[in-house]
């Protein structure tokens, strides 16, 4: 039976990686081509060069310890344009869930299962970049459970940064790594020297650099920070991390970690990993739910409007795949696929 994790995981290319060239610690991830990241097909359906399809939703096993079962697709009629030009407009894997709740269930598991394959390549450490909002609710409640099994002494190999923060003391309600640190972090035994915070102390400028010197020093050797799994969220605007639709930033090429003083959504200060980190990540996922979010995707996924942050995310080597409930998905005509894990 393949599990949701694990079709991500086989599917991100139709090139399957050469053992020995790999050193970045994603064996059974095998690269994209370059000029178009994402994660394609679905195990004994959609070969090689074979367009995904729309997805007939049925009923799954109960979520296992591994995930759920991916629902096998149904032929179904796609307006009329070739299968094939639409396998090429497919921004990546986009999966969608009945619920929340389901989403998070198989976010959790799929980040267990790359943590383990992480563990066992040839760096030997999980590298882990996450995003506030409703991302840490739904990771407090189904992460820890789902990486229980790998023992309490791999977390020792495990480096977690934070993709962006705001600039307030760790116990104000908007701090990222302050809910985290509350609701997750709580259960998990990952050193504090492994987990990679900003200074909010420190002035925005400052707290930028500092925060850059610290993933400089966790990733000796990359000379962009290379995560092995990026999980992004969405604003209704279409930015990400604090990445926001016509701002400067998005034309920042040199620094790894930026400071922002003037962001459109309080509060106004913040420091945020640009384009070039998110671009060089290993494995991204973004997160969306919400009828809230269902326009910005459909101009995203659909029109692929050059001018939203969110677009501009394309991992140079790496894989992209979207992870919707039914509320975000609504507005999408583009292939996708449902599961379901009841």
């Amino acid at each position: 039976m393949q599990t949701l994790a694990h079709s991500v995981q086989l599917h991100a290319s139709h090139r399957a990686l050469r053992p020995g060239k790999d050193d970045r610690c994603h064996q059974g991830v095998p690269r994209p081509p370059p000029q178009r990241p994402e994660c394609t097909g679905v195990p004994g359906t959609a070969g090689p060069g074979r367009a995904r399809r729309h997805l007939r939703m049925r009923p799954a096993p109960r979520l296992k310890a591994l995930g759920p079962r991916v629902v096998r697709p149904s032929r179904r009629r796609t307006g009329g344009f070739p299968a094939a030009a639409m396998a090429e407009s497919a921004p990546g894997l986009i999966s969608v869930f009945s619920s929340p709740q389901e989403l998070g269930a198989s976010l959790a598991q799929l980040v267990a299962q790359r943590a383990a394959s992480c563990l066992e390549g040839n760096r030997g450490r999980f590298a882990l970049g996450l995003s506030g909002g409703s991302l840490v609710s739904m990771l407090a409640r189904d992460l820890p459970a789902a990486v229980a099994p790998a023992g309490p002494d791999s977390f020792a190999r495990w480096t977690l940064g934070f993709c962006d923060e705001r600039l307030v003391p760790f116990e104000h309600a908007e701090s990222t790594y302050g809910l985290y640190r509350t609701h997750l972090l709580s259960k998990l035994p990952i050193p504090d020297s492994q987990v990679l915070t900003v200074n909010p102390a420190l002035p925005v400028e400052d707290a930028a650099e500092d925060y850059a010197g610290k993933l400089r020093q966790a990733f000796q050797g990359d000379t962009v920070p290379v995560f092995d799994l990026l999980i992004l969220g969405v604003g209704p605007d279409g930015h990400t991390c604090s990445l926001f639709p016509g701002h400067p930033l998005l034309q920042e090429q040199e620094k790894i970690v930026a400071p922002i003083s003037d962001s459109p959504k309080p509060p106004p200060q913040r420091v945020t990993l640009t384009l070039p980190v998110l671009n060089a990540a290993q494995s991204i996922i973004f997160v969306a739910t919400g009828e809230g979010k269902a326009a910005v995707l459909k101009r995203i996924l659909e029109d692929k409007d050059s001018s939203l942050p969110a677009t501009m995310v394309q991992p140079r080597t790496g894989a992209l795949c979207w992870f919707l409930d039914e509320a975000a998905a609504r507005l999408l005509s583009v292939p996708f696929e449902k599961h379901s894990t009841l």
